[in-house]
């Protein structure tokens, strides 16, 4: 099948069909254990096996601006105050510990390919590419798998390893441009490349920050009329931090989530529409992306690579991931064993290293071709071993926390800003509940527990203390505090209530 002929409405109808199909398979990919991103990849290969035009670049391209939204987005939703406590860990994994991977794995590639698998030979220097384009977990996997599981993880794993996947790509990025530099330059080049490195970080750190505080004072003192446009914007800003800072030599992904952290660790407008439209755009563009890197794969080209891939596979799920995080965690005497373990388990590999694997194949390296063939099946085996696994994995190490119900009103459409402390339940009647009279002032509810709607049918209305009740009614009630909701549902009976 070849784009080029076919006319757009037959371009647009394919690619929302493959989104259809994304979505309904995803939805039922967790049923069986299997990690969602990874049916999005097969999606794309079977796909892709009938598509000619798929251009290195343009999957590029559209996986930069995935990436770049998945990190601002996961930058976002990560809370400073949770963070906080192991943010010298978290940061230790994401630059030390991908250095590590990247340098452990390099040498085991190159032995590799120098006495066993002949027939596929690297350089020091193609090998430690290879490697370094592995070296980081993968964001977009650790926050799907973690949050569609609602897994709650002891000994505040989840911010650790959320802090880790979030902002270890910029390392792993940094260590592939470095290595293609330095191939295409020589080793006369060191310097050059050394300091290129050094200068990325700061002005990527640097920018971030700067340009994050920059951004919520204009959120907060632009005065658009259509709300809507908030979101937007901040869609726009994000773009802008890291074409900016890339520009300005310095690391666009490091960037884009340090800038995003500040923003959502921020107060702004819209604050949580606009957090609720970086979520969607999220899920879209995690699956594009899985999609397009999907594509751009051919089935047939993976079968010569299986046995180097599957070993290089089995060396960084048990040898390389589990020695440098081991290494990076010897300073954190009070982190368990247990806990040292599973944060070694939980090194995904996903969309990143797939992505940044289309640079060498787009930079005119020999060997790039077989290097974005060994990264994708290796992050196949990776989504597959690893990704299934993560929450049997917490429970038998004893790290797995009872789920926390879904807190998520679904008759009434309402959220509070987060300044507003009190809590809001939704309640539907039945005979039991009305037991003590049919008016809302005979309902054995406490003082500052109010009910301030009622949907009877399809009608909506405020009620008052006089109004009667019937069952099949939801009442949405709205509290001071937890404790007082639970206080609420106690004299209510209902502890079924949905609570958000």
């Amino acid at each position: 099948m070849d784009f080029a002929n076919l006319s757009i409405e037959y371009i647009v109808f394919a690619g929302s069909i493959l989104l259809f199909i994304s979505i309904i398979v995803g939805k039922t990919g967790y049923r069986f254990g299997v990690p969602v991103l990874v049916l999005f990849l097969f999606i794309g290969m079977i796909f892709g096996f009938r598509i000619e035009a798929a251009n290195p670049n343009t999957v590029q391209f559209i996986g930069v601006l995935a990436l770049n939204i998945i990190l601002f987005s996961g930058g976002m939703d990560t809370k400073f105050s949770e963070i906080k406590p192991v943010i010298v860990q978290g940061v230790a994994l994401a630059t030390f510990g991908v250095l590590l991977t990247a340098i452990i794995t390099g040498l085991f590639i190159f032995f590799l390919t120098q006495h066993f698998f002949t027939a596929i030979t690297f350089s020091f220097f193609e090998a430690i590419l290879l490697a370094s384009v592995m070296s980081s977990t993968d964001s977009a996997s650790v926050f799907a798998i973690l949050s569609s599981k609602g897994l709650v993880l002891k000994q505040r794993l989840r911010p650790l390893l959320e802090l880790e996947s979030g902002s270890n790509d910029p390392m792993a990025y940094l260590l592939t441009i470095t290595f293609i530099q330095w191939i295409l330059m020589g080793e006369g080049g060191l310097w050059s490349v050394a300091i290129t490195f050094i200068l990325q970080l700061v002005i990527g750190a640097g920018l971030g920050y700067l340009l994050g505080r920059l951004a919520v004072r204009l959120i907060n003192r632009i005065d658009i009329d259509n709300e809507s446009l908030y979101p937007v914007l901040l869609l726009t800003i994000l773009f802008i931090v890291f074409s900016v800072t890339t520009i300005a030599k310095g690391n666009g992904y490091l960037a884009v989530y340090i800038s995003g952290l500040v923003v959502g660790n921020s107060k702004f407008v819209h604050k949580k529409t606009s957090k609720k439209f970086m979520d969607g755009m999220t899920w879209l563009f995690q699956i594009v992306m899985f999609l397009t890197l999907g594509i751009l794969v051919n089935p047939m080209e993976l079968f010569p690579i299986i046995l180097i891939g599957l070993a290089v596979s089995l060396f960084m799920i048990f040898i390389s991931r589990p020695v440098s995080v081991w290494i990076c965690l010897l300073p954190f005497r009070k982190m368990t064993l247990k806990a040292r373990h599973y944060v070694s388990w939980v090194g995904l590999r996903g969309a990143a290293p797939i992505l940044f694997a289309t640079y060498p194949l787009t930079s005119g390296i020999e060997v790039g071709g077989i290097i974005f063939n060994i990264v994708f099946f290796v992050t196949l085996v990776s989504l597959l071993v690893q990704g299934t696994t993560v929450p049997a994995v917490a429970r038998m190490l004893g790290l797995a926390g009872k789920n926390k119900p879904q807190n998520k009103l679904q008759t009434f459409d309402i959220e509070l800003s987060d300044d507003i402390k009190s809590s809001m339940t939704e309640l539907t009647l039945s005979e039991e509940h009305l037991s003590h009279g049919k008016r809302i002032m005979d309902m054995p509810m406490p003082e500052n527990t109010l009910a301030v709607m009622v949907k009877r049918n399809d009608h909506y209305f405020v009620p008052k203390g006089a109004t009667e009740l019937e069952p099949g009614d939801t009442l949405l009630l709205i509290s001071d505090n937890d404790k007082t909701l639970k206080e609420t549902y106690e004299q209510l009976g209902a502890s079924d209530a949905v609570t958000n």
